[in-house]
């Protein structure tokens, strides 16, 4: 009878630390899921800005044709954000985007020098455009790095980061502001 009663015991420890790691890895799996979807919101907002860009430099270039070097550095800085998407590397694609924004913000100021730019009804909808998709993309930033935060606190808080460490969870990193997104534009006319 002690020998049932003592089984009995060991079935329900064992189900219970079972239930107690099937638990933490569904957590685990759903907070890993959540940080790779705030991602993929974030890359479909870019995707959408380096298609809005073409278009804005080519409409700046009517009114603006002799300021060529930003032109360029939009263009050479759209194109490095859009094939940072196919290296893969999260860190990248970060880097790469800050460095359009920069530009970008220097094309902004260009406009200014141009009041019939600024008038231009193509142009002004186009930056309205392009600013909506800046601010979605500043959003969509902030739920990615909320997600990676629930992620990282998951991943190292006791116990979870023994799950986390058995089934190989690793972190994530945060969308932060690269340096060329903290230095102030030094725009000349």
């Amino acid at each position: 009878m002690i020998v049932l009663v003592v089984l009995g015991v060991i079935f329900f420890l064992i189900l219970l630390i079972l239930a107690f790691v099937v638990s933490n890895y569904n957590k685990l799996v759903k907070f890993r899921n959540a940080v790779q979807d705030q991602w993929a919101q974030i890359e479909v907002l870019i995707k959408r800005r380096a298609d809005l860009i073409p278009n804005l430099v080519e409409t700046v270039k009517g009114y603006a044709s002799h300021e060529k070097e930003t032109f360029e550095a939009v263009i050479s800085a759209r194109n490095k954000a859009v094939s940072s998407v196919e290296s893969g590397s999260k860190e990248a694609e970060m880097q790469a985007n800050g460095e359009l924004s920069q530009v970008l913000g220097r094309l902004f100021a260009l406009s200014e020098a141009y009041p019939e730019l600024k008038a231009d009804s193509s142009f002004l909808k186009m930056q309205d455009n392009l600013k909506e998709t800046e601010d979605k993309i500043a959003y969509a930033r902030q739920f990615y790095n909320d997600a990676v935060l629930k992620y990282k606190n998951k991943i190292e808080m006791f116990p979870s980061n023994i799950i986390a460490g058995i089934f190989n969870f690793k972190p994530e990193p945060f969308f932060e502001a690269t340096e060329a997104e903290r230095v102030v534009p030094d725009v000349k006319f």
